[in-house]
Formats: structure tokens, C-alpha cells, sequence
């Protein structure tokens, strides 16, 4: 357990960072999904504990916004996300089109924002994607798609190839 820990916590905290834009937050949410899964561990068949990790760590911060603001969740979860700042920090070391990009993904609706992450950034394939989102793979495919789409609007660049991003 204590490797799956140095392999993928860092990985983990930035994909529940990109959810809820609170580091201490987010740094404590990546603790609680290792305490999970160290207490779940039993229960792992040994395949792809990259993708078990990231099914628990997102299935943790979905928890932790429905607790936070159960209305505004059902209504709309993108909109609870604003509301926390980057930390001075974290904007520093982050060029002007990161920056860019990282705002743009996170004012997109929960799935869209789940499926760039999990595809794009992470780079799980369709089936481990499908897997950590609990969908199946032409969910994912379409869901990317529309996603991509989303965020070349955000971006201001519909005519700009997707595959880059």
C-alpha cells in the first residue's frame, strides 16, 4: 500500500485539486481516499490500482461537495467550485495558456470536467475511464467529445485541433 502511495498520490491530488480548487481540502480528501483504500484493500483483485484509486478519489470528492452544498450540487455542481482561489503558489508556476486552460476546466460541468481529466490529462484509456466513472465506453466517447467541444468554446478556440489539449 505503501508504494500505491508514492506512485499515484500526487496524481490523485491534482485530479481532486482540478474538482474542488482547495488545496488544504483537496490535500485531505487524497489522505481520506488512501485510508479507503487501505481499509478496502481486501477487496482489490490486484487490477489496475491506478484506476481503483482515482474510482475512490473521485467517488470522495463527490461525496465531500454533496455534503458541502447538497442544493447548489443537485442543481449545479460546476457552480460550487468557483468559490475557491488557486493558491498564490500553485498560480506562479503556471504559465499565462496553463492558466488558462486549468480555469477554463474547471468551469465545466462535473462530467465534462471528469472525462478531460480521467482522458486527457491522466491519460486512462476508454475502458479505464469507463471503469473509474462506473459508464460505459460510448458514454465516455460522446461525453469526451462534447466535453472537448465545451472547452474549445470556454477557450475562445472552435477552430483549434482538440487532440492537443
Amino acid at each position: 500500500m505503501n508504494n500505491l502511495y508514492h506512485e499515484h498520490s500526487d496524481d490523485i491530488y491534482q485530479y481532486i485539486f482540478f474538482m474542488i480548487r482547495d488545496h488544504g481540502q483537496a490535500k485531505d480528501l487524497m489522505q481520506d481516499t488512501f485510508l479507503r483504500a487501505y481499509d478496502n484493500f481486501h477487496r482489490f483483485d490486484g487490477d489496475n490500482p491506478r484506476g481503483w484509486l482515482f474510482r475512490i478519489a473521485r467517488n470522495i470528492t463527490i461525496d465531500y461537495i454533496r455534503r458541502k452544498k447538497p442544493i447548489t450540487y443537485f442543481f449545479d455542481i460546476g457552480s460550487i467550485n468557483t468559490q475557491h482561489e488557486v493558491s498564490a503558489e500553485h498560480v506562479a508556476t503556471l504559465n499565462e495558456s496553463e492558466r488558462e486552460l486549468y480555469e477554463a476546466i474547471g468551469n465545466l460541468k462535473v462530467s465534462y470536467r471528469d472525462v478531460i481529466l480521467l482522458r486527457r490529462i491522466e491519460g486512462f484509456s476508454t475502458e479505464e475511464t469507463a471503469d473509474i466513472l462506473e459508464w460505459d465506453e460510448s458514454k465516455v466517447r460522446v461525453t469526451l467529445s462534447r466535453a472537448m467541444k465545451a472547452l474549445k468554446k470556454q477557450l475562445g478556440k472552435e477552430d483549434s485541433n482538440h487532440e492537443a489539449i
